[in-house]
């Protein structure tokens, strides 16, 4: 299985749809963020283990999101649940030069996993990316507000810190239980929701 199988398997699914970040799948490639011992598992449509019962996601997963969330240049987004880092970097090429990523990350091993993983495409020293260690069950104030918002962990509701966070006319993709939510901000306290059904995640923990 080559990068480009694992693009083509996920367009003729379905998942994978805007040519902007079918282009950003074919430069962040997933094998630059798996942990040593995982390489050949790189692009199983699969999630894949990291430390502390954590993992990659799914790359349809991330497609899906992704497709979801249309993050456009110029953007400053905020990513919760780093990970491995490669949802971070997918969000940098897509938001460019112009643009921000934020991506919290709890597991302090992880948050410096996913640094030297944004350092590999120089998203860290050209500002485009950071990887920020902490909770972000509450959002992370020092850069909000956001014109979006993204989770890779599951809560059991969006948190009310994240609807605040976020600009209106921004957009909060986020796993709540065993579904997706998407959250359209369209006024200072009022939201347009749509559910995907049919997912599983880590879930997001507090502290």
């Amino acid at each position: 299985m080559t990068n480009e199988m694992l693009i083509e398997e996920l367009i003729e699914d379905g998942y994978l749809k805007t040519p902007a970040l079918i282009d950003a799948f074919k430069k962040i490639d997933r094998a630059k963020f798996v942990p040593a011992g995982e390489e050949s598992h790189a692009y199983e449509n699969r999630p894949l283990p990291l430390p502390e019962g954590q993992t990659i996601s799914q790359p349809l997963t991330v497609a899906f999101l992704l497709e979801l969330l249309e993050p456009k240049r110029g953007e400053k987004i905020l990513d919760v649940g780093a990970g491995s880092g490669w949802q971070a970097a997918l969000l940098a090429e897509l938001v460019g030069e112009t643009g921000k990523v934020i991506a919290v990350e709890r597991v302090k091993e992880l948050q410096e996993f996913a640094a030297e993983n944004l350092a590999k495409f120089g998203f860290t020293e050209r500002g485009v990316a950071r990887v920020v260690h902490g909770d972000a069950s509450a959002g992370y104030t020092p850069e909000a507000p956001y014109d979006k918002i993204i989770a890779a962990a599951a809560a059991e509701t969006i948190p009310e810190a994240w609807k605040e966070q976020v600009k209106v006319g921004g957009r909060i993709v986020a796993p709540a239980k065993e579904a997706i939510i998407l959250l359209e901000k369209t006024g200072p306290e009022e939201f347009e929701e749509r559910v995907f059904h049919g997912f599983r995640f880590v879930p997001l923990i507090k502290g």
